[in-house]
């Protein structure tokens, strides 16, 4: 039975690769050799690891020689390159990019939400968009209490959606405006600061960005619908850290409770009920930057629409949103593998 795993990182200088690094640290992933990899401009750059240093090194055609786990975080044309790569080498991708996000023979995965799609032969599995993974950690608890028709969301997507460029890009913009000078963008298509704007993905035919048709065709694949209704609104704000949403569920009859709500938001795991009506409290991304949780709240009665409730979900795009989900997939895999490993032969 496998001890410990031997484990690529690409996109390592990146912000989601250096939480991959961290999360392994923190949930006692049982890494016994760990290989950072990215670009050749990136090599030489020290990571922190187990109280040292890992140096990054340039990808290449042997990088994932003898490797079980491949965490994915460099972008779709990357993954395209080399996840061929590492799974002939023998590792077990983990992509956090759209390469194959839609492709039928892949899984997409939530844990949480659809873990039960896994198994101990998948030798590669996509983590869904961020959007994506924070709304339907909101809407997979309602599944239980009536059939969800429709959902319309708008999204309040931070920085830390663009990677590390867009955040420092973000606090240089805020120190120029206030210092009285114009902030000049690097990594956004208009000033960011004290702005916010549609968020900056190509428009299609269709009217919506790309971000928007992912979040809708990645929740229908997610949740098993694809006839579920579902209009999606995104839009980049000048937050740092963790994405917020607006939802309104519409469900095929009469809307369940309030109460019901809050209740099967409370008890879904990886998900934490921030509804504090009489302290204007509710999910925010100042408190759900660096949580594992999702936050949910501002659960209300939808007053134009008899079968709907309304919800504000807020969650860390880095966290939950990219890396945790993806160190996840990894530890059900290694349950799921463990159980073929220990079970008795015919």
């Amino acid at each position: 039975m496998s001890t410990g795993y031997q484990v690529a990182v690409l996109g390592a200088s990146g912000a989601v690769g250096r939480e991959f690094v961290r999360l392994f640290e923190q949930r006692s992933f049982p890494v016994t050799r760990l290989k950072l990899l990215a670009s050749a401009r990136s090599a030489g750059t020290p990571v922190p690891w187990r109280g040292g240093s890992i140096e990054i090194e340039a990808v290449a055609p042997d990088s994932f020689s003898g490797c079980d786990f491949a965490f994915f975080s460099a972008g779709a044309s990357r993954s395209r390159e080399w996840a061929p790569v590492a799974r002939e080498a023998g590792a077990t991708v983990i992509d956090n990019s759209s390469a194959f996000r839609m492709d039928p023979d892949v899984p997409l995965v939530v844990p949480e939400v659809n873990g039960s799609v896994l198994t101990a032969r998948d030798t590669l599995v996509s983590v869904p968009n961020c959007s994506a993974i924070i709304l339907l950690m909101a809407v997979a608890p309602l599944r239980a209490l009536g059939e969800i028709d429709r959902l319309i969301v708008s999204t309040y997507q931070s920085a830390s959606g663009g990677g590390a460029a867009m955040m420092e890009d973000l606090l240089d913009q805020t120190r120029d405006s206030l210092e009285g000078r114009a902030p000049t963008p690097k990594t956004t298509p208009h000033p960011y600061a004290f702005n916010l704007f549609s968020h900056n993905t190509p428009i299609g035919p269709d009217g919506h960005n790309e971000e928007e048709s992912k979040v809708m065709t990645e929740a229908r694949k997610i949740l098993g619908r694809p006839d579920l209704k579902v209009n999606v609104t995104c839009v980049r704000v000048p937050v740092l850290r963790a994405h917020t949403e607006s939802v309104t569920v519409e469900f095929k009859d009469k809307a369940p409770s309030v109460e019901a709500i809050r209740e099967a938001v409370s008890s879904f795991p990886g998900v934490r009920l921030v509804d504090e009506p009489q302290n204007n409290r509710f999910p925010m991304p100042f408190e759900a930057s660096g949580q594992d949780d999702v936050l949910v709240g501002r659960v209300r009665k939808d007053p134009s629409h008899d079968s709907a409730i309304c919800l504000m979900v807020s969650g860390d795009q880095l966290l939950k949103g990219a890396a945790l989900t993806g160190v996840q997939i990894a530890e059900k895999l290694s349950e799921l593998r463990k159980v073929v490993e220990t079970a008795p032969r015919a």
